[in-house]
């Protein structure tokens, strides 16, 4: 298997968009020129302030990184480095001079299980897999000159898909869900597993009793969850959980979209959402939903009360009037579904048309003509249309 089809593509889209932003590139470039022939001194900073655990010292260790690196196809020299703290924690630094740097906190090492141990070590070898360190996001939101709310939000989404990506790396290493699961239960609870018996169903439960607190269609995250940089730890073990279901089906581009879709779901929970998101991308969204709506609802013996129920659940009520220009905005679907693709990943246009199925079903039923409407969009989005017949199958909610 290819490593790189472990990636999250809502990661890969993010990362792409930010290493071309104007003020990302401005700060690669200062972080460039302080940096001379490579070397940042970071490898002084580790050895005065950590110790190296050589082979001969950590045997065991260094054996899961070899195992870990051959999964990910990654030849990098690699030295591990042990800090004292009772905090579970690790991190992979950027490389310096072809050598990369894995950090482990004392209490991580004494503490976890080896399936454990190797979920994590794939984890920080999956960030650099990914070459998450081209996004110099620390230097970005900590230093004197803070990003703009539009950047910082986009630095935080795509540092959560990051993570994301890095969980599916760590996971391919230690080859087991529940000791994924069990692990991340330690990083959230403090909790060396003496104390408290894990479950996996009950730690699931957290984030399905979160759903339920939020419990209002429609409505984005709390706005201090939009700039926090790693998943809620119940959401990281769901999205891992939708990953290992998702990766028998290996091979299925669409069941590849259906994962991504699944997963921006659930992001949903620490996000804006894009009917209520003040960014260009989401009123893009929005624009296409309203005219494709339109074109939908019109598409069979006119607008039907029921539509109109659905559409003013997405827009407000009144927010659909007979002195709508429906010939107009059917026209206009085209130029808004381009600008939106400019904009947009695939996963969030597969949002709309979600939500374009819900207007086709509102009375029960997806004519023909209707179904026909929605595979033009849907091409003309880029995703694919047996998409729309697994969302036509399932419940219709409003998010």
């Amino acid at each position: 298997m290819d490593p790189q089809k472990l990636r999250s593509q809502h990661d890969l889209e993010l990362f792409d968009q930010l290493l071309h932003d104007p003020d990302v590139k401005r700060i690669n470039e200062l972080i460039e020129k302080h940096t001379h022939d490579g070397n940042t001194n970071v490898r002084r900073h580790l050895l005065s302030t950590s110790v190296r655990l050589s082979p001969l010292m950590a045997r065991d260790l260094h054996k899961t990184a070899d195992d870990c690196r051959e999964k990910l196809a990654l030849d990098i020299p690699l030295e591990l480095y042990v800090y004292p703290s009772p905090q579970f924690n690790a991190a992979c630094i950027k490389p310096e001079a072809g050598r990369l740097f894995i950090m482990f906190s004392s209490a991580i090492l004494e503490t976890f299980e080896d399936k454990e141990i190797r979920f994590v070590m794939g984890h920080e070898l999956g960030h650099h897999l990914f070459g998450h360190h081209d996004i110099p996001i620390g230097f970005i939101m900590n230093g004197q000159a803070r990003p703009s709310p539009r950047l910082a939000l986009t630095l935080t989404s795509w540092s959560r898909y990051a993570e994301i990506s890095a969980d599916r790396a760590g996971a391919y290493c230690a080859n087991s869900l529940e000791s994924v699961a069990h692990a991340l239960f330690k990083l959230a609870s403090g909790l060396s597993g003496s104390y408290a018996r894990f479950s996996l169903a009950d730690f699931l439960q957290q984030l399905d009793e979160m759903q339920l607190e939020e419990g209002k269609p429609g409505q984005g995250a709390p706005v201090e969850d939009w700039f926090l940089t790693h998943p809620f730890s119940p959401l990281r073990v769901k999205a891992l959980k939708l990953f290992h279901e998702y990766d028998m089906l290996a091979g299925s581009e669409q069941s590849a979209h259906e994962l991504d879709l699944s997963v921006e779901n659930l992001m949903s929970l620490m996000e804006p959402s894009y009917l209520e998101g003040k960014t260009d991308a989401a009123e893009a969204m929005r624009r296409v939903l309203f005219a494709g709506a339109i074109a939908v609802a019109d598409a069979t013996d006119g607008i039907s009360s029921d539509e109109v129920d659905v559409f003013e659940q997405f827009f407000g009520k009144a927010s659909f009037s007979t002195k709508l220009d429906t010939q107009q905005l059917k026209a206009e679907v085209h130029d808004r579904i381009e600008q939106a693709n400019e904009l947009t990943s695939i996963p969030q246009r597969m949002q709309v048309i979600r939500d374009l199925c819900a207007v086709c079903r509102a009375d029960n039923r997806c004519s023909t003509d209707e179904r026909t409407v929605l595979d033009q969009i849907a091409t003309a989005m880029q995703v694919p249309t047996l998409f729309i017949d697994r969302s036509l199958n399932s419940a219709t909610e409003l998010d």
